[in-house]
């Protein structure tokens, strides 16, 4: 049997998310310690299906301020995936990448707007390349797309564009750990879920 939404997935397909963002996170990581030019270990990732409506909790609050970079998903497999990192991080970021000595994340320049749209592209690539190894199936990524918000505003975003699919996502919670400092980070995937089907039958979950 096929299945209809997200809030179908048993226990068997959450561990083969759980194993995704395993080994999402872990290529994350060492992408992160090569940005940051230091030994970055990452937290074993907890994932979770949540509606969007709630997702705004799991980021601190709907008025917490946060960066999120958003890609929409392609090839065999359709939807968006949305990296969300905390400002602090963003600008811990910037400033290794760019030399900075204080990047503000209210008024970013185009150089930091293209600088973290190339970790958004890093970043959101090193999941969606873990989901394509166990899977065998071509996952393309668009230009990533970069906001500056509340949390309660950026989830408008998913809202809007895969409402009509699922009103829940996919929660990926990471934390990493770097210079005896605890990074937070996490990725949002909402496939179609035409998509998630053709996921889990290529992985050999039965439906």
């Amino acid at each position: 049997m096929a299945i209809e939404n997200l809030s179908q997935l048993n226990e068997m397909h959450i561990d083969v998310l759980k194993e995704i963002g395993n080994i999402g996170a872990g290529n994350a990581a060492t992408s992160l310690s090569q940005m940051l030019n230091r030994e970055v270990d990452m937290v074993t990732p907890v994932v979770r299906i949540l509606d969007i409506s709630e997702a705004d909790r799991a980021l601190g609050g709907p008025e917490t301020p946060v960066v999120a970079i958003l890609v929409e998903l392609g090839g065999d497999i359709g939807g968006i995936m949305m990296f969300v990192i905390e400002q602090d991080f963003t600008q811990s970021l910037l400033e290794a990448l760019l030399g900075e000595s204080k990047a503000n994340c209210t008024e970013l320049t185009e150089m930091e707007y293209s600088a973290l749209s190339e970790i958004g592209n890093i970043m959101i690539g090193s999941y969606a390349a873990s989901i394509a190894a166990l899977s065998n199936l071509e996952i393309k990524i668009s230009v990533p797309a970069v906001t500056v918000d509340m949390a309660g505003a950026l989830l408008t975003v998913p809202a809007a564009e895969m409402g009509a699919v699922s009103d829940k996502i996919i929660f990926i919670e990471d934390d990493f750990l770097s210079a005896s400092k605890t990074i937070s980070a996490n990725m949002m995937l909402i496939p179609d879920i035409a998509s998630l089907n053709k996921l889990m039958n290529s992985l050999g979950i039965q439906l």
